[in-house]
């Protein structure tokens, strides 16, 4: 990484001391080493308020009735959203990359960061008719997206043959989902498996993994998700028939063949 980037770092564990932190806290050292510029929310410690409600929608009443959709799009595009999630939005337009650090838990993000992906990518902002359409060069293309996650379980059972399932179809709502639907480039995940009890020898070697994926964060391929417009897929939003390598199935179906 030559030029200097800026990067949002979002942080979603409730120990100061844990492995997630110590992780975030690397990320952002060797970030700013490099030269680039580094904001972090660290949910826990911001106390972030998880749950959607018309508390975050200013201009709406209680006399109507919430429909979250289109109450989130309106107070985005007056600029009237809580003043928390309005916040949380300009650090991810200010931001190059986001990086969202967390504990892998029940096969998926804990509730603090889920609440934070809901609150703050409303419509109007990650998504919506004015905007460029979904999975494409969407409402924050141009940004690059990088989940690091910690798994309790060992590798082998992440992958294909694995009782969990492969780590990147267990991955893929904030992959596809998120990353991909708002336009984001997602590389690959960087995972810590059997991370519940990490020896100093294994976490160093950790860290120096994850310094060669930092390094990395704004020249690897990103996941080659194909795009909705890109001719892959019928106006119900359904890929074609034929598009896919032989044998492809299940998320590997939206993923271009690589190479």
């Amino acid at each position: 990484m030559n030029h200097q980037k800026k990067i949002l770092v979002v942080s979603a564990h409730p120990e100061s001391r844990s492995l997630n932190a110590s992780l975030a806290a690397f990320a952002v050292e060797e970030l700013r080493a490099a030269g680039h510029e580094v904001q972090v929310s660290d949910l826990y410690a911001m106390k972030w308020k998880a749950t959607v409600d018309a508390d975050d929608f200013p201009g709406h009443t209680a006399d109507r009735r919430l429909h979250v959709m289109a109450a989130s799009e309106r107070d985005t595009l007056a600029q009237r959203l809580s003043p928390d999630i309005a916040a949380e939005q300009e650090k991810v337009r200010w931001a190059d990359a986001v990086i969202l650090q967390f504990p892998m838990w029940w096969f998926s993000a804990p509730a603090i960061l889920k609440g934070w992906i809901d609150r703050v990518f409303t419509a109007g902002f990650g998504y919506g008719p004015a905007l460029p359409p979904p999975y494409s060069e969407g409402a924050l293309a141009g940004r690059r997206a990088l989940v690091s996650v910690t798994v309790g379980a060992r590798e082998s059972s992440f992958t294909d043959r694995g009782i969990h399932g492969r780590i990147a179809d267990v991955l893929y709502p904030v992959q596809h989902g998120l990353f991909w639907f708002t336009g984001m480039a997602p590389l690959e995940p960087f995972v810590v498996y059997d991370s519940n009890d990490l020896p100093e020898d294994r976490f160093a070697a950790a860290e120096q993994a994850y310094a060669r994926r930092l390094d990395g964060l704004f020249t690897d391929d990103p996941v080659p998700f194909r795009s909705l417009v890109g001719g892959d897929y019928d106006h119900d939003m359904r890929l074609l028939a034929g598009v896919e390598a032989l044998g492809t199935s299940g998320p590997d179906l939206h993923v271009r063949p690589r190479g």
